[in-house]
This record gives C-alpha cells, structure tokens and sequence, in this order.
C-alpha cells in the first residue's frame, strides 16, 4: 500500500481550473517536489493533500484512509499531515519555548533534537517579536515537527527569505528529511531550489501534472522549453546542429549550458563568435552566437573574451 495516493484530484476556483485532475502517489520517507510557474495549482494541490481546501472531485488516500477537506471537519486539516506556508504567523509578544512547549507531543530530548536541527537553540528565550522572517520560518517549522507529523508539506519555503536566510532553511529541510525520515512534499516555483533535494520531481502547468522522473530526467530531458526553464539556463538548438546529419524534418533539441564546450577540433563543431563573458564565482558562462542561433557555454575555467572566434561542440550529438 502506498503512503499517499492522490487520485483524480479537481479544483476550480471560479472561471479557472487550479488543479486539473492530477494524481499521483508516494511512499513513506520520501522526498517528493512539485516544480512549477506561479498560478500552475501547486499550492492548491498541496492544500487539498492536508485536508486544508476542498476538491471538487478526486480524493486524497494517506496511509489507505481517505483525508477530508475543511468542509467534513470542525477543524480543518489531518492530524498527522503538517502544512508549512509560505505566509506563516506567530503569535506576538510570546517568548519561543512557550510557543514551543504549547503544541509539542515529544519528550523534552526529543524536541531538544528538533530544536538542535532547526537551529532555533538560541533564539528559545527571546521573545516572537524580536525576531527576523528567516527565524520565525525555521521556529514555526519546529512546532509542526514536535506534533510529530508523518508528512510535512512545504509551500514555497524559500520565496520570502534573503540569500543567508534561504541556505539555512535549505540546510535545515535537508536535516529532517535525513534525520527523522520524515516524508515531505515541497513546492517550488524555482526547480533549482528541489534540484539537489528531491527523489522525484513533478512538474505542474496550468493545474496539470505534465511531466514526472528524478531530478536528473528532468533537467537533461526536459519535455519542453516550460519545463526546462524552471530549472535553468538552456540552449534551444536543430537536432543536427553539430553534425552534418541530414534530417527529414527538421527538431530542436535542448542542450544545458554545461553541455557545450569550447574546442580545438573542427569535427561535429560549429563556428561562433563571443559576444560576452560573465563571471558567476564558481563558474564563466560564455555567450556566443552562430549564425542565427544563440550559445550559452558553462565552465570552470576561461580563455577567451568578446569577440574572439571559437569553436563549439556538444557532449550531447
């Protein structure tokens, strides 16, 4: 049996189709990402999953029982599903380990560990009003782990923070995934943010769930240029664009940045001029043209400059 089975879910939200009959499912201790634009449905898939927003049709299976949504119960939500928002709260004026202590059902070492891992040990004798946006996410984070959830969901945990900010809740999703084995489903309108994080990766545009694998399918054979820009840059080239490899009908094929290199050799290698070269830190990111088509080249290491001519071949031919 599955750990949660998503079946046929629908939801219209007046004129508009939000979730368009997706389903899916997961098994326990399993990290699952839901990638996609904003307005694609992911926050109403994730909200339907814990019981938060009613579907118009479908339903939602966790552990082989049925979730209701807020319209069967006095409280909305299932005791056993957490929901972090991207729009979270605290109650004002309270210091940390009362909010804490109100809402916890482990033991004090227990929850000491959840504090440990979120890194929110410092922050238990101040008060909620004097604390930062990063902060209050990684301490509301906590109280839903010490409810000792067996599904966390997770909307857009990175959308309101700051670059310092943003590594740290990384940091700290990464820790409870791997150290309580929690299953989490996060969404993210930036797939880079999932890229390293996720066993599986769904992709989502206009409420519908149109392309799914690992973190690698999706980013080397993305289905479309939709689907490839939500986790990078891309090149957008004729199949044959390297070879000489004549084509009945002509196909584009996408090629990421770090798929192209500069060469020497003059075989399966197009001329190109450089029309740029930017410096990312760890990274140059070369642009070039060719003919009509755009390059964009990633590598660690650079040699030439703007308006040099080069040459350009592909590890994907």
């Amino acid at each position: 049996m599955d750990f949660l089975q998503v079946k046929d879910l629908y939801k219209r939200n007046g004129s508009r189709i939000a979730v368009d009959h997706v389903s899916f499912s997961m098994h326990a201790q399993q990290a699952t990402a839901i990638a996609g634009e904003t307005g694609s449905g992911k926050t109403s898939l994730l909200k339907m999953i814990g019981g938060l927003m009613q579907p118009d049709s479908g339903e939602v299976l966790f552990e082989g029982k049925r979730v209701e949504g807020p319209l069967e119960r006095l409280i909305p939500g299932h005791e056993n599903i957490a929901y972090l928002s991207q729009h979270f709260e605290l109650r004002n004026n309270y210091w940390v380990y009362e909010l804490l202590e109100m809402v916890s059902k482990l033991p004090e070492a227990e929850a000491a560990q959840i504090c440990s891992v979120c890194q929110i040990e410092h922050l238990l004798q101040r008060r909620t009003n004097e604390l930062s946006g990063g902060e209050k996410q990684r301490i509301v984070l906590a109280m839903q782990l010490v409810k000792k959830p067996k599904l966390l969901l997770l909307d857009e945990p990175f959308s309101n923070l700051d670059a310092i900010h943003e590594q740290t809740i990384k940091d700290v999703i990464h820790d409870v995934s791997e150290q309580f084995q929690t299953s989490c489903i996060m969404v993210s309108h930036d797939g880079k943010d999932v890229l390293s994080w996720a066993g599986t990766i769904y992709i989502m545009q206009n409420g519908a769930i149109i392309q799914s694998g690992t973190p690698h399918q999706i980013y080397y054979k993305p289905l479309n240029e939709y689907c490839a820009g939500l986790f990078g840059e891309y090149n957008l080239l004729p199949v044959n664009f390297f070879t000489a490899t004549a084509r009945a009908k002509q196909k584009k094929i996408i090629i990421r940045p770090e798929q192209l290199r500069i060469t020497t050799s003059k075989t399966n290698a197009v001329k190109a001029t450089v029309t740029s070269v930017l410096f990312f830190g760890s990274y140059y990111m070369i642009e070039a043209t060719a003919g009509k088509h755009g390059l964009k080249i990633k590598t660690t290491s650079n040699n030439v400059s703007k308006g040099d001519a080069v040459l350009v071949t592909s590890s994907v031919l």
